[in-house]
């Protein structure tokens, strides 16, 4: 796990998606421990689906004092996002980016994103998001990968910072839970067979 500023990270500032109000990174452990997940896009049919996955866990982390927070790179898609459900927590928009920076989540080129795109994992998911009716589009910054963090209350303690390598990692619900020592029953969305002509969306 590398280190984060959590002082320098934390004053970034973020736009509330239902607001609009800017705040900084920070306010949102200042009372409670915090979930942030991190989407490469709003439109990304695989980020939606991770979406979905995560936020089963909603009722559990609220059940313990502990927010979930969804942080997209960009405004586009933000209002497709929000309708289509996808995310049970508050929704912010880093309009510079300067968290996806500071965390160390990678931006791809014009040369490695198409065969991260095309990976099997990404392929996999992209398949089980079509099985349950998510859809998604290529609008939008392509080129930037997202990840995880989640922070106690008060911004002691960072108890898990992960970073996407391809397009499709993500972190289990199981391993969310342990990090935050609280106990879910919760079923994950079932791997399916991966189809050829299933790509990234």
């Amino acid at each position: 796990m590398a280190k984060i500023d959590l002082a320098k990270v934390g004053k970034n500032l973020l736009k509330s998606a239902d607001t609009g109000e800017k705040v900084e990174l920070q306010s949102l452990w200042q009372d409670q421990p915090v979930v942030v997940f991190f989407l490469r896009r709003f439109g990304c049919q695989v980020c939606r689906w991770m979406a979905s996955e995560i936020s089963k866990l909603e009722p559990y982390l609220r059940a313990n004092g502990v927010s979930l927070v969804g942080v997209g790179p960009e405004e586009l898609g933000l209002q497709e996002f929000k309708e289509g459900g996808f995310f049970k927590g508050s929704i912010y928009v880093d309009e510079e980016k300067n968290c996806y920076k500071d965390l160390g989540f990678k931006r791809y080129t014009a040369l490695n994103v198409l065969p991260a795109a095309l990976g099997k994992k990404v392929r996999d998911i992209s398949s089980k998001a079509g099985a349950a009716g998510i859809q998604g589009n290529f609008k939008g910054d392509l080129m930037q990968s997202g990840g995880l963090i989640i922070v106690t209350k008060g911004g002691e303690k960072v108890l898990l910072h992960f970073i996407q390598d391809s397009p499709g990692d993500f972190v289990p619900l199981d391993d969310i839970s342990t990090a935050l020592g609280i106990s879910a029953t919760v079923k994950a969305g079932q791997k399916p067979v991966c189809n050829d002509d299933v790509c990234t969306r």
